[in-house]
This record gives C-alpha cells, structure tokens and sequence, in this order.
C-alpha cells in the first residue's frame, strides 16, 4: 500500500514517486500482533460454532479497526493536503469490506498490505543503512597531542585544523590529515574501493573513516568534521539519493491520473455486477507498488555497488546517461599516467655495469627531494642495490647534484650541468632517444669522466590498456586522448594502451572544444581526467569523471561521477552497471504493468478475491525488490583487484622496468 521511496529515508517529509508522505503512523507491532490474533481468533470461532458468530464478528471487527486504522489516517491526510494517491484505493477497499460486514476480509486486507509496506520500508532502509553506515566509521573522540608532547581524548568534532592527532593501531582516522611521524598500513576501502592495504608514511595523507592496521603516527590535521573526504562522500550520497531518473519523473507526472482511473474501473465493475467482493479485489489489485518500486529499488541497488567500489554518483540520472555513452575523452598525465617519473632505461657507457651506474646515481641523489631521485631510489629498492652514503652533497636546483660516493667524485644531471663541470661532451652521442620525445635524461659522471645516462618517462598506468579494451567490447566507438603534452609524447602513450586517437598541445579550452566537436557529432561523451586542471572539459561533456578524487575536493566538485581512487577498470564497469540498470528497471516496469493488467482482469471477472489480491501485491512487490538486489552484487570480481597485480598480464615490460643487464644478482 504504502510504497516507501527507497531515495528519501533521511527526510520523514519527502514525498515518494506515488506522491504521499512518510509521516504515517506504521501500526505497531504489538498492536500489529493484536489485530492479527483478533482476526484469526475471528476465524477460529466461525469454524468451531456457526458461521457469523457475534464473538466471531465482534472479533474481527476489533481486528480490522487495528490493522485499518493507520491506512485511514494516511489516506485522509492525502485529501486534507489536497492530493490524490493510490493510499486511497487501499482505504475505500478497507472501508467497503468493513461496511458490508466483511471484516475478516476487512483485516486480512489490512494486513497484508501493512506487511508489504514493513517489507519495502526496512528493504530500503537496509539498502541505506549499508551507505549511512560510512559516517560511523570515524570516530567519536580523537587523542590530540599537546605542545609538551602529552595527549588528550577530545571530541572530534572538537578538532580543527591544524591540530596534531596520535592514531595507533587498530584506530580508525578521525579527521584528513597529513602524516608527519611515523608510517603505517591503511585500509581505505572506505574511500577508494580498494581491498588492498595502503603503505603510508610522513608526508602522505590519510582520510577520516580510514583504519590504521599498523604503526604509531601523529597526523596534522588538514580537514575535519563535514569537510572531511567521508563527510563530502556522505553529503553526495544523499543528494543523489534525492535525484530521480527521467523515467521516475514521468511515472510522478501521470500518477496523479491514475487513482480516479481505478476508481472510474471500480464504478463499472460494481454497475456491471453489483458484486462489492469484486470491487474490492480491484481496488487492491490496482495499488502499483510493483511498478512504482521498478526504478527507486534498482538505483538504490546500483548506487550500493557503485559506491562499494569507491564510484559517487551525484546524480542519479547519469546512471541511465552512461548506458547511453558512445564515446570516451582522456586526460593523459595522472589519468591514463600515474604522473610520476619511473626509469624506464639504464645506458652504461664503457665498461660500467648497469648495477653499478645505479648504485652512483641513487646514491649521489639520496639527500635530494626531486622526482628524478625518488624514482632512482625506488628502482635500487626494488633491485636490491644497496646504496652508500654520500659525503659532500650539494645539489644545484633544476641542474643536477655533486656527491662523493665510495671516494669517487660523482656528478648526476642535465647535460649542460655536466658541461658546465669539465666533462667532455662527447657522451652525448651515446643517447638514442630524445625529451622531445617524452623522455627525461639524466646523466652520471664519475672522477670526470661519464659512464651512462637514465631515462626517464612518465609511466602509463599498468590497468589502462586492459581498461580501453574493456570499453571497446563493450560497444564504446570511439576513445581518445587529449593532453597539454607535447603531440609525439602523446602519440607514444595512445600507442602503448591501444587509444587510436591522441591529440596533444591542448590548452584548457583546446580540450573544451574537442569535447564539443564530437558532441556536435551526435556522440554522448564522457570526459575523464584528475578533476584539477581538467574542470572546463569535465564541465563539457555529457558525463564527467574525475579520477583519484580521494582528498580532492576541486575533483569531487568538478565532475558529475567522481572515482575515489585511480583503477581505470571503474570506467568499463560503469558503463556495465548503468546498462544493467536499465534493463532491471526495464524489465520491472514491463512485470509492474502486467501484473496491473492481468490482476484488473482476473478481479473483474471474479476470478481473485480481495484476500488473494492483497497477498498476489505482496508478492509483486516482493519480485521486484529481488530482481532489482541482483545489481548489488555488481562489481564483485573488482574488490579484490589492485593495479599492479596485473602488471605482469600485459605488455608493459618495454616500459614499465628498465632495459639493460640490470639484474638481482648483478646487485
């Protein structure tokens, strides 16, 4: 009867698609349970004396006020505020069962439509409560450390920015912060949609609602409160859970014709056959809670997966627009790129073994903060090259860095930077790929004499190329990549994750315009990119998507769809969910009318009695709740998933590991 909108349990005045309120008093339980044993007790007594017993009537007539009462009270509610629902279909069949002297019929009715609605309403508030249940991840309390160095248990929503929180093991993060002592394990699943832990130490930054698993670390409060990450995660939930699919919009539009419909089918039915059982049977058959649940029970199910795997929709009608969309945009640096340096090339000169050239290259950066040395030092880690200390180490910013390494005096920079300290310039010959082509050199001289260079790229992502296979197979036409890079480093990433269009040099309004070219082309286009500097071409397209928005809060607020963390293959399971959505809500709908049809029919023919009625509503409405929970599930096979696990699965080798004889036991 009461068809509980499963997008507007956090407001108790929302109205729902059928256009009434919440605000009803839902009968008890042990009342409920009362008016239950009246009516069966009712039965019990017609079935030991005779048929229409007094204690038997007065039974039943106790029972079906109970139970009746607070579909009554909605019903007149929706006449005093001037609207016209389907909760008076339910009332007059109630009413007219009890008038007649019917009130066995009168309370089974009641009954069962009361259980349908207790049915719908704690299924759409399990769906909700699995999302609310974010905000009760951050903790009440926080332990703020004072200036002596001593801590105090405060309220967290007492911290402010600025402020110096200690998280031990087991805590979970009460605030955004950034970590300035210590270093730990997170489970951010909360977040990212990412099963694995995450590896953080100073100078990183974690997210409220985030759970430390190991290590002692002191965070600097960076946001709190409602601006934290989870709080703007929450915020968008319910704002989208307040959206409703174009569909949804048309059902509102034409259900306020459909109750005098009913009523005009009811008329004719009791004029043709003067049988009220029958009338009454139609009025319960016709409450369309099957098909008014089609498309609120699927988006709740598609926004619980989507926002399981770390995927917020702020609206939900880009749920039906993905399923629409033809043609996908990228940004390259940090998008289809993680946007840090990685060697890709080791260039011994001479007789220099790749081993060692790193050991002087790593070493002599050690003290430094560039990229090019982070990432010297994450290839030694991962090659088991130990590095030595370096003595005299200076470093000139932009250029290059100075170093005595093993009592060598050791050189690593640009190759002017060499030049310009007594090397020869003859080792320049040796390099065979140039930064015009995205390449970043680095040149390593040792007691004034250059023994190799390293290169250095801007690594693609290791699930990008599966990622734009996925959407290709899944009927994308047309895919391509536009960035502010220069046109031959665009052309050499398109090349490596299968993107048959690149197009480089774009200033900002140079991707706006691409994006509005293939708009006027008759494609839907979503947009990717880091949601930082790609906000006017998110803005363009029909559907924008910022990546890694965890702790961004220009990507939350730039795009229509926001990924919490960077695994490109959220893209094609979007279009996936978008497209299963459609065809749950689809197929709903076609089941909601034809039970309405055929159930019309079958009660004006006398074929179903009202009781049979309200139970066949129930089970309706039952159907489509399950079919619709089929999308939860969605995704699955991705909570397990973490980029690098496929690295090895595809042909990132040329350049995602350095080339040379660099090799463990070389180390």
């Amino acid at each position: 009867m009461q068809v509980t909108s499963l997008l507007s349990q956090h407001e108790h005045d929302d109205k729902c698609g059928c256009g009434h309120d919440h605000e009803h008093s839902v009968v008890s339980i042990p009342w409920a349970v009362f008016g239950v044993v009246c009516v069966i007790n009712s039965f019990i007594v017609d079935w030991v004396f005779d048929s229409g017993h007094t204690i038997a009537s007065f039974s039943g007539m106790i029972g079906a006020m109970v139970l009746g009462f607070p579909i009554v009270v909605t019903a007149v509610k929706d006449l005093r505020q001037g609207r016209l629902s389907i909760n008076e279909l339910v009332a007059i069949a109630v009413l007219a069962a009890f008038a007649s002297g019917d009130y066995k019929t009168a309370g089974i009715v009641a009954f069962f439509m009361l259980t349908g609605e207790i049915i719908e309403t704690r299924t759409a508030q399990g769906a909700r409560d699995s999302i609310e249940s974010l905000i009760k991840l951050t903790p009440t309390k926080a332990r703020r450390i004072l200036k002596g160095g001593s801590e105090e248990e405060v309220a967290a929503s007492q911290l402010a920015v600025g402020d110096v929180i200690r998280i031990r093991p087991g805590d979970n993060v009460a605030a955004d912060g950034v970590i300035v002592k210590g270093q730990g394990s997170f489970n951010q699943a909360t977040i990212t949609g990412e099963s694995l832990p995450a590896e953080k130490g100073a100078g990183d930054e974690v997210f409220a609602g985030t759970q430390n698993l190991t290590g002692v670390l002191e965070i600097k409060v960076s946001r709190a409160g409602t601006d934290t990450t989870l709080g703007r995660v929450r915020e968008l939930i319910i704002a989208a859970e307040k959206t409703k699919l174009p569909i949804q919009k048309i059902v509102d539009q034409y259900m306020g014709f459909y109750t005098p419909l009913v009523l005009v089918i009811g008329a004719l039915v009791w004029a043709f056959t003067h049988d009220l059982s029958r009338v009454i049977a139609v009025f319960v058959v016709s409450c369309p809670c099957a098909f008014i649940l089609a498309t609120p029970t699927a988006m709740v199910a598609a926004l619980s997966a989507a926002a399981r795997l770390g995927i917020l929709i702020k609206n939900v009608a880009d749920i039906e627009l993905a399923a629409k969309i033809n043609a996908f945009v990228f940004d390259k640096t940090g998008t289809l790129t993680t946007g840090q340096l990685a060697v890709s090339r080791l260039a011994p000169i001479g007789d220099t073994k790749p081993a060692e050239l790193l050991l002087l290259a790593a070493s002599a950066e050690k003290y430094s903060n560039h990229p090019t040395a982070k990432a010297l030092a994450t290839l030694a880690g991962e090659a088991g090259v130990p590095l030595a200390e370096p003595k005299d180490f200076a470093e000139t910013a932009g250029r290059g860095v100075k170093a005595q390494i093993n009592g060598a005096g050791v050189l690593v920079g640009r190759a002017q930077w060499l030049k310009d300290n007594g090397i020869d310039a003859g080792f320049e010959k040796f390099v065979d790929v140039g930064e015009t082509e995205g390449w970043s050199l680095i040149f390593v001289a040792q007691n004034g004499k250059c023994v190799g260079w390293v290169g250095m790229q801007d690594q693609t992502r290791a699930d990008a190329k599966e990622a734009l296979a996925e959407l290709k197979e899944a009927g994308v036409r047309r895919i391509a990549m536009v960035s502010g890079d220069r046109q031959v480093v665009a052309t050499r990433v398109a090349a490596e994750i299968g993107c048959e269009e690149a197009k480089g040099d774009c200033l900002p309004q140079n991707k706006v315009e691409f994006v509005r070219a293939m708009k006027a082309k008759g494609y839907k286009v979503a947009v990717i990119g880091d949601g930082v500097n790609d906000a006017p071409a998110l803005a363009a397209g029909d559907i924008g998507i910022a990546m890694g928005a965890a702790g961004s809060e220009v990507a939350i607020h730039s795009a229509t769809i926001a990924l919490m963390n960077n695994d490109l293959r959220r893209l094609p399971f979007l279009v996936k969910l978008s497209r299963s959505t459609r065809a749950v809500i689809n197929q709903n709908f076609l089941f909601g009318v034809l039970f309405i049809i055929v159930g019309l029919a079958a009660t004006a023919f006398g074929y179903i009695g009202p009781i049979v009625a309200a139970l066949l509503h129930n089970v309706g409405s039952l159907i489509v709740i399950f079919n619709s929970a089929r999308l939860v599930r969605k995704g699955e096979e991705l909570e397990h998933f973490h980029p690098e696990t496929i690295a090895d699965k595809h042909d990132h080798g040329s350049h995602s590991k350095p080339t040379g004889e660099l090799t463990p036991k070389l180390a």
